[in-house]
Parts: C-alpha cells; sequence; structure tokens
C-alpha cells in the first residue's frame, strides 16, 4: 500500500548480492546469528545510504563540514526515506550532561519554574547550572570541586633541591622550582618535613603577586597549590590532552561542592521553590516519582508544559527508566539505557514517514519491561513511520510485521537472507533462528552442589536495603531483576569489596587508540608477524603496522583521518595503500599465499582453518569458542559492542582455574543459538573448578543455572531487596516474583 524500500544487489562487508523489499509503515525486525550481516544491511547499508542522501541535499560548501559517507557497495537502493539511527553508542558527553538534558527535560522544568515557583527568578537561565545566572559560582555548575592529594604533590622526606615536588612542571632543573629556589623564603636544602608553619604556608599557599628575580628576569611568584590549581584543577579533565588527564587523575580527586552540595545551582536558585521543592530537588528524584509529582501539581498558568513534561517523563517510566534521576550524569549510562533515553525524544515528535532504525532496542531490559518497549514501537509505526529493528529477543522478534532473517552462519559463510516473511513462517522455516524460537533450554533439576558461600554482609549501597547474601560457590550463580533492581550494585559493588580477588569481565576495554583491534588486543599478531618473518627470512619488525613496514602516507592505519572539530573524524581509505596498510615491498612477502595484509582481512573463523602456529592456534580457538568467530582480525576495538567487547576479555579467561567470575549481561548482541554456546562455556568454567557469577535477564540462561538471586520487587527505591534466593526450578514456583512468572511462562 506504501511501497517498499528496495534493495539490490548489496554487497557490504560479507554481504552476497542481498536483494530485499523492505514494507514501509510497517516494523521489520532483522536477526540472524552474530556476524550473518543484519548491522551490514540495515546499518552499513540502508541507513548509510539515506545520510548519504540527506547530506547531498546542503550546498558544497556545507557538505565539506559534515561527516562523508561513501555510497554502499550495492547495485540499486531506492524509496528510502530520512533515517533517525537509535544506536547503543552511550551518550558520553562531559560532566554537565545528564539524563535532563539529554531528553529536553531539563528545559521544560526550568521552563515552569520561571513561570510557576515562588519566588520566581524570570528567565529560565536563572535555573541552569550551565549559564552564569544559575550556576554556583564556586564549582562553576559542575556539582563537584578539585581535592587535591598532597602525597602525589611532595615527597616530605626530601628537600627542594632533591626533588621534593613530585608534579610534572616542577623538578629541580624546571621553570618552577627555579622561582621556588630564587624565592629566598626558605631553605632549599632542609626536609619538607622540618619546614615551620610559616614556610610551607609560603612554599604551597602564598599567591600575593609579588616578584621574584631568577637570573635577570623578574617573575610572579605563585605557591605550589594555586600553581597546580590553575594549570590543572581548574580545567575541565575530559577536555585535557591525555598526558595532561593522566597527571590530573594523578593529582587531584573530585569532592561535592561545600558551596551548593552538588546540587550545581547558586544559593538564589535553590531558594525558588515549587510546592515546597527546589529544582535540584525535583532533579534528583527517581522519575517515576517525579512523574507522579508533576501531574498533581496545580498551576494553570503552566499546565500545557507540565502536561508535556509529565508525558516525557511517562515515557521514561514505560521505556524501564523509571529508576533514573534526572540529575545523573550521562556518562554513567549503559550503552542500552543510553539507546532507551535517545528513544524518548523520538516519541513525542510530530514527524511521520521517517525512517527509525534501533539496534538490540531490549538489551538490558528484563522480560517484564520488554513488552513495554514492543508498545513502543508499535506507537511509531501507527505514527506513519518505518521501523527497522536489529534484533534477538523473541518477544521483540514477535510484534514484527514483516521479517528478514540473516544467515546462515556468520562472517563468510553468512551475509544471505535464509527467510523473509511473516512470525509464523520463520517459526517453520527450519533456519537457526526458526527453529529456536520453539525450542528452550529446560531448567536443569540436577544443579551442582557447592563448594562453599561467598558471604557479602548489610549491602546498602545505592538502592540496596542492607541485604546479606551467600553466593555458593563452584557452581554457577544468576543474579536477576528488573532493570535497576540492584543487580549491578550487589555484584559489581560490594562484592569485590568484600572480596577484592574477584574477576570482574565487563563490557568496558581499556582505552586504545585507532590503531588498537581484535589482533592487537589479544596478542596474536606477535606470532602471526614471527610466522611471516621465519617464512621469508626478514625481521618480524616489517609485518608490524606501527612499524618498518608501515604505509608512510597512513602510518599503517590504512584510512586517513580528517578532524571535522566538534563532528566525528572522517575517515578516507589510503590511497596511495588502499587500505592495505603497508608498503608494497611487505606485500610481496606471503605466508601459504596470503600476505600480512590479507590476514587483517581474515575472519576469526576463517583464520582458525589458515593457521597452523600452535601459539596462533590457542588464541583463535579462544576466541571462537566464545562466539568471535565471525569477527576479522583487523577490526577495530572501537566497533565493537559491549557484549563482543565482553566475550573478547573473556575468551582469555577460558584456560585458567579456580578464578570467581562475575560477568554483566554476557548475552548482549547474541543469538540464541550463541547463547547455548556461552551456557556451555559457564559449565566448562565452573567444571575446571571456578565460581561464574552471571548478571542476567536471559531466561534460557536463568534456566540453566545451579542458583538464583531474584531481586526487585521493582526498580529504584521500589527495589533493593532479595525476592528469591534458590534453583532456578524453585524460581519458576515463585509466584510473587516478576522473573519467576516469565521463567515458568517460558517453558511452556
Amino acid at each position: 500500500m506504501y511501497g517498499s524500500i528496495e534493495i539490490r544487489g548489496a554487497r557490504e562487508n560479507n554481504l552476497k548480492n542481498v536483494c530485499v523489499d523492505i514494507p514501509k509503515r510497517k516494523i521489520t525486525v532483522f536477526t540472524g546469528v552474530s556476524g550473518s550481516g543484519k548491522s551490514s544491511l540495515v546499518f552499513d547499508t540502508i541507513a548509510a545510504e539515506s545520510q548519504r542522501l540527506i547530506n547531498e541535499t546542503y550546498p558544497a560548501f556545507v557538505q565539506q563540514f559534515m561527516p562523508h559517507y561513501g555510497q554502499p557497495d550495492a547495485d540499486s537502493l531506492a524509496n528510502i526515506s530520512a533515517a533517525i539511527i537509535v544506536d547503543q553508542q552511550r551518550l558520553g558527553g562531559n560532566s554537565r550532561s545528564t539524563v535532563a538534558t539529554a531528553t529536553d527535560t531539563a528545559q521544560m522544568l526550568r521552563v515552569v519554574f520561571s513561570r510557576a515557583a515562588n519566588p520566581a527568578l524570570g528567565s529560565p537561565g536563572f535555573y541552569s547550572y550551565n549559564d552564569p545566572r544559575g550556576m554556583c559560582a564556586e564549582c562553576e555548575g559542575i556539582g563537584q570541586v578539585a581535592a587535591m592529594d598532597m602525597s602525589a604533590v611532595v615527597d616530605e622526606g626530601k628537600s627542594l633541591k632533591q626533588g621534593a615536588l613530585l608534579a610534572k612542571g616542577f623538578e629541580v632543573d624546571g621553570w618552577w622550582s627555579s622561582i621556588y629556589f630564587g624565592s629566598g623564603l626558605f631553605d632549599t636544602d632542609k626536609p619538607i618535613r622540618d619546614f615551620t608553619a610559616d614556610e610551607r604556608s609560603m612554599l604551597f599557599d602564598l599567591d600575593d603577586g609579588r616578584k621574584v628575580k631568577v637570573g635577570k628576569i623578574n617573575l610572579t611568584y605563585q605557591g605550589v597549590i594555586p600553581r597546580l590549581k590553575r594549570s590543572l584543577g581548574d580545567k575541565d579533565p575530559e577536555k585535557l590532552q591525555p598526558h595532561m588527564r593522566a597527571e590530573y587523575e594523578r593529582i587531584f580527586t573530585r569532592k561535592v561542592c561545600s558551596s551548593c552540595n552538588g546540587t550545581r545551582l547558586n544559593a538564589e536558585a535553590l531558594e525558588s521553590r515549587l510546592s515546597g521543592k527546589n529544582i535540584a530537588e525535583l532533579s534528583a528524584m527517581q522519575v517515576s516519582d517525579l512523574a507522579a509529582f508533576i501531574r498533581a501539581l496545580d498551576a494553570p498558568n503552566v499546565k500545557p508544559m507540565l502536561d508535556a513534561l509529565a508525558a516525557r517523563l511517562d515515557n521514561l517510566v514505560t521505556i524501564g527508566l523509571g529508576y533514573l534521576s534526572l540529575d545523573r550524569e550521562s556518562s554513567t549510562l549503559s550503552g542500552g539505557e543510553s539507546q532507551r533515553v535517545k528513544m524518548v525524544r523520538h516519541l513525542g515528535s510530530g514527524l511521520t514517514d521517517m525512517l527509525y532504525v534501533f539496534d538490540e532496542p531490549s538489551v538490558g531490559l528484563h522480560p517484564h519491561d520488554v513488552g513495554r518497549l514492543a508498545g513502543l514501537m508499535e506507537q511509531l509505526r501507527d505514527k506513519g513511520n518505518t521501523v527497522l529493528v536489529v534484533e534477538h529477543k523473541p518477544d521483540m522478534i514477535a510484534i514484527a510485521d514483516h521479517i528478514v532473517d540473516m544467515g546462515p552462519l556468520a562472517g563468510s559463510k553468512g551475509g544471505e537472507v535464509v527467510f523473509e516473511g511473516n512470525f509464523e513462517g520463520l517459526l517453520a522455516s527450519g533456519t537457526l533462528t526458526g527453529n529456536h524460537m520453539r525450542k528452550h533450554q529446560p531448567i536443569k533439576t540436577d544443579g551442582r552442589k557447592p563448594k562453599g558461600n561467598i558471604a557479602i554482609e548489610n549491602a546498602s549501597l545505592n538502592n540496596l536495603k542492607n541485604l546479606s547474601v551467600q553466593i555458593p560457590t563452584g557452581v554457577l550463580t544468576v543474579v536477576t531483576g528488573v532493570a535497576g533492581s540492584g543487580k549491578s550494585s550487589l555484584i559489581q559493588g560490594c562484592l569485590p569489596r568484600a572480596h577484592p580477588d574477584t574477576v570482574i569481565i565487563d563490557q568496558n576495554l581499556a582505552r586504545g587508540s585507532r590503531r588498537s583491534n581484535t589482533a592487537t588486543y589479544t596478542g596474536v599478531l606477535d606470532s602471526v608477524r614471527k610466522a611471516f618473518a621465519k617464512e621469508n627470512g626478514v625481521e618480524a619488525s616489517l609485518f608490524s603496522a606501527n612499524s618498518k613496514g608501515a604505509c608512510p602516507d597512513c602510518n599503517g592505519l590504512g584510512v586517513i583521518y580528517t578532524d571535522l572539530a566538534h563532528l566525528d573524524p572522517m575517515a578516507t581509505t589510503c590511497e596511495t595503500c588502499e587500505g592495505k596498510r603497508f608498503t608494497d615491498e611487505v606485500l610481496t612477502y606471503t605466508l601459504r599465499g596470503r600476505t600480512i595484509s590479507d590476514v587483517y582481512d581474515f575472519a576469526i573463523a576463517d583464520a582458525l582453518d589458515f593457521f597452523t602456529e600452535p601459539a596462533v592456534v590457542k588464541i583463535l580457538k579462544g576466541l571462537d569458542d566464545v562466539g568471535l568467530g565471525y569477527l576479522t582480525l583487523g577490526q577495530p576495538l572501537s566497533t565493537l559492542s559491549g557484549g563482543e567487547r565482553q566475550r573478547l576479555k573473556l575468551a582469555a579467561e577460558l584456560g585458567r582455574k579456580g578464578q570467581t567470575y562475575v560477568l554483566d549481561e554476557p548475552t548482549t548482541g547474541l543469538h540464541m543459538n550463541d547463547v547455548d554456546t556461552l551456557i556451555g562455556l559457564f559449565d566448562r568454567l565452573v567444571d575446571n573448578g571456578s565460581t561464574v557469577i552471571v548478571i542476567e535477564h536471559n531466561l534460557d540462561v536463568i534456566s540453566r543455572a545451579d542458583w538464583t538471586i531474584d531481586l526487585g520487587p521493582g526498580a529504584g527505591h521500589e527495589g533493593g531487596a532479595v525476592v528469591f534466593e534458590g534453583a532456578p526450578a524453585d524460581l519458576a514456583r515463585a509466584e510473587k516474583s516478576l522473573t519467576g512468572q516469565h521463567l515458568a511462562a517460558h517453558q511452556t
């Protein structure tokens, strides 16, 4: 009726001349095993072409300042609408970016206060911590101030001439030390611990503008503390250069501003109240409570704004984020929370006939909340929009008007449409997805016997209500509960404090450069380079993209990055090496007919078939075992999802024994078939003598646990209690547990 998005001959990444018609103004779900080509089709082909076409509508002068999107590799793409991409990339931002600013509720609340509070201050800017009229002058609207760790600044046992000052720039032969030596204010040969109170004050605190003669130059004297505060402490650490940020983090810690008590606002803004509460108190409330407060306000002059604000807050509750507060910094949100916060902004939009693209929106959601999320997707569709969803969860697949199943497997063995049709057709299709939709992991009835217990006593972090639990050792324990119930607070917050030997395998990797990729992170390239060097009788450094063999124009990156100021950098393929990273000479050397550039393009599963070197095979086998066989060795770490990063860490742990492991939602991004593989890995770790504790919502994982701990009953202050402890079979019979109800239904 409304036509279709027509894709012909799509070949991005592993796609094999895919031809498909996607109905407009419908919900289409794309599924298939990890690495089957879903994202290549949805994001790298359809969404990328939409963004490219939109950018081409701007004048050439404007285009040069915008990110560049190359034309996707396809024969033709037709009938594509303007796309809004709602992905799992974390919101990030600096310390001024919060849930309120990300959802536009901050401005709504400020408008309400400017018109209805008592005493009213006038403009909304007077209630903003980003506006000089409203911000706390002491912390400049950040809510925290820098506190100096003096042990990182001075060695009390040394004299100035012995190098007592430890901060960068204060070395004995440095500029600032020469001022202290020439000041004549104290004995530079005396240990700092022997300084009098006056001498200490002059060294550390004096800042009266006096001049000191160093050689023939008159310089302004400044004590160590004010000097460091002005050079580092008054800066936004997130804007410092990496070497300066490292020095900042070594010397300074952040503490709550004593002037505003962390509210970020000045006294005038805090004295202005609405029904007895100031704007900071409302921002600190749980969103579900704030929504009720806003609806109860009697302020006819701002009723339309109150209604709009209440609707926006209700959407946050509906989407499973009612436990957040508006003053929560956006950088602390998970990928799933970030995506749902972005989604809230679009739910109230008046735009129609748009193309909404979602990347696993159900990540981090308890089964109880998935149904409400599905309803929001249907709202977007019913407003006349086309909704494309990359998803693995059966409850989300079931709402689709149209389903595209990719496969049959991952990487080079995927890239094809194996099924296209409705939900009933998928169930009968015989594909991996169709088969797994009709079967579930049975609830374990013969759980392992624990070897002991790990005790957590009187836990009260965040919303935890003085919890005490015993976590059995030597078994697989799954900790579950609705989003915001306290799972992460208990296991990632309290457990390591009580038991520091716990190994946390989370979804974060250490910051790496643009050169960081799967191969460099795992260390497999060291053995690969040695194999190439031995085969060709040359030095191994030739086969390093960071050393002698690197293309001189792109320095071994394969791409050239162009800085676009406040926009994302633009990456273009290096014309010299054509993206191969190495010089022509290096590419003449081969190993069993393949160049080192070919190795970067290998999927892990293909590399496993190619390499025979034991050291290489061992690492590749671990990566394949955790379901990452579809990743390429040269894939940048920055492109990996949270679940992929976590499994990359997990691969390194497979050979170890006797550890206590904690994993946070390891099924993120996994197809149902890959979840079965992951459960097998958990069993392998436990059988090797380790204790595995998994924070998870996936009902198949819960079914195969030896022990379960269910937190709740709700989120935020409505959670933080233990609803159930015991075997999964007993959990399925626990009528008061939301998880138990869904687990019982999952088996039918």
